[in-house]
């Protein structure tokens, strides 16, 4: 029986961790449009260069300057964080690189390097 409990409590405990996750920090102001950058030279073969963005920190906008980076995995593509507008005001959805093209396509960039 304490078996059973057990296991109980660490699939309720697996599904409500997810849930903390989808938290996000919301600012009232929309995002500025983005900078134009000059894209230095790529460091060696292989690199992507991810455009930079402008990162939520203490509720305001700070830009992050692109970068060249390497994909992790062959095929990889990588999605930039984006802003979405909600209710409660503006939310950053962090960049993440991905196996296959989600069509996650978004007005102010394509998305996708």
């Amino acid at each position: 029986m304490k078996a059973k409990w057990i296991v109980a409590a660490i699939t309720t405990a697996s599904f409500a961790v997810p849930a903390f996750s989808q938290i996000g920090i919301y600012i009232g102001r929309t995002p500025p449009r983005p900078r134009y950058e000059v894209r230095p030279v790529a460091p060696g073969e292989g690199y992507v260069w991810t455009d930079g963005y402008w990162n939520n920190q203490g509720g305001r906008y700070v830009w992050v300057g692109g970068r060249w980076q390497q994909p992790p995995f062959a095929g990889a593509y990588y999605t930039l964080p984006h802003y979405d507008r909600y209710q409660q005001g503006w939310r950053m959805h962090e960049g993440h690189w991905d196996h296959e093209d989600h069509g996650d396509h978004h007005d102010d960039h394509d998305g996708h390097r």
